[in-house]
């Protein structure tokens, strides 16, 4: 089995492949609403029972949306989902897995009436073992149960609305299943989870390795690293119990000279592909072998300065709601891959992903064509200690499915304030986003964390500012002074609330645009919308957006995050529309976002 980082277009997970052809699940499902939550006690997980699943839902798109076919925005906080599966019973030695891209938010799975498998977290995978369960040859029924209370506040949401029509900026529910659905078979003793962490600077990349299980005999580790044809390293390591932890010597990352030839980076975007096979240590007898990728690049700052690959680097992003007028949340391979080329084309260098853990179908394309990206947890509304379980739970299953991703450059756990309403007085809320930035650094400290953007910035790597006004001379103002780069923040405050809380200290830590701009063409007489300004046309709009980057561009600031990529259903301030058309001509827009500082 060979494969390269080519195989993994279209793959669900594409760091950790064994078979690219794998077992795809989308497609007609049976489907039932259960808005009276009888379907426990009526035992609707029993393969028998088929009289309530009367309609067809079209897997993976939520049945909030029009690709759905049910496409019912109305409060159904229970749903049931339920199709038959073909599959011989699996060989000795041998287990069937059921992978679950996103479930929003609850889920239980049922195969032949036997539960096989609970998660809790709307925006985060799991999988269950299916072997135990089979009990036949052929047909196997398979009922899942999602449950997504729309009015829990305390639930990580991110921007889905409470309401049942979207109002100001938040948008249509994605509820139930949302992110594919497919089988794998394995061996028993096999990899289930795969992390790269490069580190540019010492010539090493540190791989974590962990097992389904705790090995029941020696197992040995071979990780083979190569570009093209050519081998960067291969290691071969004993596996010490169920997790191993070891550095893999990169020897080719000492030639200062030939850097650009190895390191990841937009302009740049290498991607080294990755092997892993796992053998008996007594005998070789080959146990498991999977396929990955990794990009070489380290991400750092100081004085004020975002650093890539030890260089100044400056962030040209834009907001990205990553949501499809047809699909909400949901979206197919193809629009994933087309929403980074769109990036690239007009001359982003990253996105900001809002309020929402992407499809990892969408960081590859980030990964493969260099797209910077700042990875963000949904929020939730309300804070209390089941807030504080479920955001935590969830952000450290999200930091660990996506660690790998060289495209990642920084983490946001909490975004202005939202579940955290007064970190400045209620000691336990400080605490607590304070705590998401410590765990966040503990389980990855290779990249820059950012605890809360926006305003009231406690513990960061990053200062992330929003600033709406539409007068580039305030920008200019606020952030012209090249104080900026020692942490003299501007007063009085752009947004709703103060900028830093008490003893914050600035250690060198960039100071980022992280949302402004905003505008929107003046909305139809009547039409509900949402943006921060109005312009008259497509004039006015190139005329606005050129002052704003101008502004931003030629200031100390280490980057901006124009709000935003796309519409997005009222919230009409996108570059392009919400079906992805520019809203001035792309080459227009592409000259005005990658416009370089004025010298004078």
């Amino acid at each position: 089995m060979h494969h390269t980082h080519l195989d993994a277009a279209g793959h669900p997970r594409p760091q950790l492949i064994r078979d690219p052809d794998f077992r795809d699940l989308s497609g007609p499902w049976e489907f039932a609403h259960d808005d009276a939550d009888v379907g426990r006690s009526g035992r609707w997980m029993d393969p028998e029972v088929t009289e309530p699943f009367t309609g067809t839902i079209t897997v993976p798109y939520p049945p909030e949306s029009k690709a759905s076919g049910v496409q019912d925005t109305a409060f159904h906080p229970v749903l049931w989902y339920r199709r038959t599966i073909e599959t011989p019973n699996p060989s000795a030695g041998r287990r069937l897995l059921l992978h679950f891209g996103a479930v929003d938010y609850r889920a239980e799975v049922w195969l032949n009436g036997r539960l096989v498998g609970r998660h809790e977290g709307g925006h985060t995978g799991f999988t269950c073992d299916l072997t135990d369960a089979i009990d036949r040859d052929g047909e196997q029924v398979l009922v899942v149960r999602a449950e997504d209370q729309p009015l829990d506040a305390a639930q990580p949401r991110g921007k889905q609305d409470w309401r049942r029509d979207p109002h100001v900026i938040w948008y249509h529910r994605t509820s139930g299943i949302w992110q594919p659905v497919w089988l794998e078979d394995v061996p028993e003793d096999h990899i289930s989870v795969l992390h790269f962490t490069p580190d540019v600077a010492q010539a090493r990349v540190r791989c974590r390795l962990r097992l389904s299980r705790w090995p029941r005999r020696p197992l040995r580790a071979t990780v083979r690293l190569t570009l093209g044809d050519r081998v960067l390293a291969e290691q071969r390591t004993l596996t010490d119990g169920r997790e191993s932890v070891f550095d893999i010597a990169v020897p080719a990352l000492r030639h200062g000279q030939a850097l650009d030839e190895l390191l990841w980076s937009p302009e740049h975007p290498n991607l080294v592909d990755a092997t892993v096979e796992l053998t008996d240590a007594t005998d070789d007898t080959p146990v498991d072998r999977v396929a990955s990728y990794l990009g070489l690049r380290d991400i750092g700052w100081e004085k004020g300065v975002f650093l890539l690959n030890h260089k100044p680097y400056f962030l040209r992003f834009a907001l990205q709601q990553a949501y499809w007028p047809a699909s909400h949340l949901s979206a197919s391979a193809d629009e994933l891959r087309r929403d980074a080329e769109l990036a690239k084309e007009m001359g982003l260098n990253g996105l900001r992903i809002h309020q929402k853990i992407e499809d990892p179908r969408f960081l590859y394309w980030a990964d493969r064509l260099g797209l910077m990206l700042w990875e963000e947890m949904p929020s939730a509304y309300a804070f209390g200690t089941e807030t504080v379980e479920r955001v935590t739970a969830e952000w450290t299953e999200a930091l660990s499915r996506d660690i790998s991703h060289p495209s990642i450059v920084a983490w946001v756990p909490v975004n202005e304030s939202w579940s955290v309403p007064n970190p400045a007085l209620v000691p336990e809320q400080r605490h607590f986003i304070d705590g998401l930035y410590h765990l966040t650094k503990a389980l990855d400290p290779s990249r820059p964390a950012v605890s809360n953007d926006g305003w009231e910035i406690s513990a960061a790597d990053i200062w992330g500012v929003h600033d709406y006004t539409q007068h580039a001379s305030v920008l200019r103002e606020r952030y012209g002074d090249t104080a900026l780069r020692r942490g003299e923040l501007p007063e009085p405050w752009p947004g709703a609330k103060r900028l830093l809380l008490d003893g914050v200290r600035h250690e060198g830590q960039p100071v980022v645009l992280s949302e402004f701009g905003g505008a929107t063409f003046e909305p139809a007489d009547g039409a509900e919308w949402f943006g921060y300004d109005t312009v008259a046309g497509e004039q006015e709009f190139a005329d606005r957006l050129t002052a704003l980057v101008g502004a931003a561009v030629d200031s100390g600031l280490a980057g901006f995050c124009y709000t935003q990529f796309t519409d997005t259903e009222q919230e009409i301030n996108g570059l392009l529309t919400a079906d992805r058309e520019p809203k001035i001509p792309m080459t227009e827009l592409r000259a005005i976002l990658t416009r370089r500082k004025e010298t004078h």
